[in-house]
């Protein structure tokens, strides 16, 4: 199947695309990595009238950092978050953890993460990524600039609270403590499959007890969501390590944090090869593995023993 016709426009400024954006009666697409909106056309999902292309933007594929945020800007591809290298400290480890579960390295080389919080899929790790950490999106429109915190962003599936006359440019993160670990773990059928479940999580420890939690979640209801009664589960408790091996006892705080998750947080849709039910279990063992994760990672930055690892 072929796209239907469609006009063009590659604006060279966010003004200039806002205006095109304006232009369309609400019919424009953007297109940035066009991974998933070229598909879309194919198949004749979407059938743009105006197609703005803005790889000509300058200034939107730039990552920006002060004391408290990272600021990614529109057109800054997957593949830039790789390496933790690339951007030291606990969002760094977070962002190349997350990464790598996204499609295949030349997709990663030319998507975008804000095409991902822009296209909005139940199961994009970004979204599970920025929904944990209360991202702010920044949409810039004909009255200017706003930026929309995640918990508010999503609204469905691809349902967003950007209007059509709005441009995306770019997604802003709340830098994490040096004191946090971050995990980020996915389930899927095939490696060529979206994620069945996805869930990314951090810890902030101190005087041995969990002081702040944080756990997103992707594919576990129509839009990703922070899992907030299994956060305030884990406050106050100690991290400890398993009675034996990495496995997790069944009195374990991360253990009973995914059971809150999948029976609490979780509004699961069933899928053709998931159920329900199997999701929810699916849920309870990723959190507690993902947090799990996290904890490990926080003992390893304090360069603990690996025996004494929870």
């Amino acid at each position: 199947m072929k796209p239907a016709s469609f006009d063009y426009a590659a604006p060279r400024t966010v003004p200039e695309a806002v205006e095109l954006l304006g232009s369309a009666d609400g019919t424009a697409q953007v297109l940035a990595g066009g991974q998933s909106l070229i598909l879309d056309m194919r198949l004749q999902r979407v059938r743009p009238g105006l197609v703005v292309d803005i790889n000509r933007v300058a200034g939107l594929d730039r990552i920006d950092a002060d004391d408290r945020t990272l600021r990614v800007g529109a057109l800054v591809r997957h593949r830039a978050f790789e390496s933790t290298q690339s951007l030291p400290g606990p969002l760094g480890a977070l962002f190349a953890r997350a990464v790598v579960h996204i499609a295949h390295p030349p997709i990663r080389t030319r998507g975008t993460m804000a095409g991902s919080f822009a296209w909005a899929h139940p199961a994009s790790e970004w979204c599970a990524v920025g929904t944990a950490l209360d991202a702010g999106i920044d949409l810039h429109g004909p009255q200017g600039t706003r930026s929309v915190a995640a918990r508010d962003y999503f609204r469905g599936p691809h349902v967003t609270a950007r209007r059509p006359d709005e441009l995306l440019t770019a997604v802003t993160f709340p830098l994490l403590d040096e004191d946090t670990g971050v995990g980020f773990t996915e389930h899927r059928r095939t490696h060529f499959c979206f994620a069945q479940v996805a869930v990314a999580a951090t810890l902030t420890v101190r005087d041995g007890v969990i002081a702040e939690a944080r756990i997103g979640l992707a594919n576990c209801a129509d839009r990703p969501l922070r899992a907030r009664a299994a956060e305030q589960a884990l406050i106050g408790s100690e991290v400890r390590a398993p009675a034996t091996g990495h496995r997790l006892p069944e009195g374990h705080p991360f253990t009973r944090a995914g059971r809150i998750a999948a029976e609490q947080d979780a509004a699961p849709v069933p899928e053709p090869y998931a159920d329900v039910e199997y999701k929810r279990h699916v849920i309870a063992v990723l959190v507690a593995r993902t947090l799990h994760q996290a904890a490990r990672d926080l003992r390893s930055c304090r360069a603990e023993p690996d025996g004494d690892r929870a």
